[in-house]
């Protein structure tokens, strides 16, 4: 398992592209709120946890229909299905989804905070969103990892996987926001919401992996 994780890195390292698209991707979506809502200060900061968590949401999809995608193009998706036990197929797409979620999201957790600045986001607001992006997002990639699945036989999957997951995500923002939400405006709360947050992510590295498993073995 530690080989296939390092072999993941290594090919996403050597692909180059993935975590910068997401970061670029990211800053773009920050940078260009400020126009669309005013230079109100005060307003930037009260939306500020809601639209960092938007943005990473929306760069965490990208790359997602690559997960599986690489491997069935070399082949090596074959050699994984080959693995008797439906639980050691999905003991493997646990170990891809933490590849996955290493090179692509964490440099978007990594760059949140100075992001947040440009929000006039507080510090303990920018530490609460840094938070709740590290807790929340790997529940993203579990859910990414199912439609990606899904979608590994079509050769342009990347909206459709975004289409089908998108939704189920909603939980995810919902309380990612509430979170990082309840740290800067008194009365909300924060842990409640983060909780439920841990418990979400919890729940989709559960029954992620099985279902992205299931899809795969349906694919082929």
């Amino acid at each position: 398992m530690l080989s296939l994780y390092l072999r993941d890195l290594k090919l996403a390292a050597g692909a180059g592209s993935g975590a910068l698209t997401g970061a670029l991707f990211f800053l773009a979506v920050i940078a260009v709120i400020p126009f669309g809502v005013g230079p109100d200060l005060n307003l930037l900061a009260r939306i500020g946890p809601a639209i960092l968590w938007i943005g990473a949401l929306l760069a965490s999809l990208l790359g997602l229909d690559r997960m599986f995608q690489t491997d069935a193009e070399d082949g090596s998706l074959d050699l994984l299905l080959m693995s008797d036990s439906r639980h050691m197929l999905a003991l493997i797409v646990f170990i891809k989804c933490l590849a996955h979620w290493t090179t692509s999201v964490l440099p978007l957790v990594v760059i949140s905070p100075l992001l947040g600045l440009f929000m006039n986001v507080p510090p303990v607001g920018l530490m609460a969103v840094a938070l709740t992006l590290l807790v929340g997002t790997p529940a993203i990639t579990f859910i990414g990892a199912v439609g990606s699945a899904l979608t590994v036989a079509l050769p342009r999957g990347g909206l459709l996987v975004s289409v089908l997951i998108l939704p189920l995500t909603v939980p995810v923002l919902v309380f990612g926001v509430a979170a990082a939400r309840g740290a800067i405006a008194d009365p909300d709360p924060f842990v409640a919401p983060f909780l439920i947050l841990c418990a979400i992510t919890i729940f989709f590295a559960v029954i992620g992996p099985f279902a992205a498993a299931l899809a795969l073995r349906n694919a082929e």
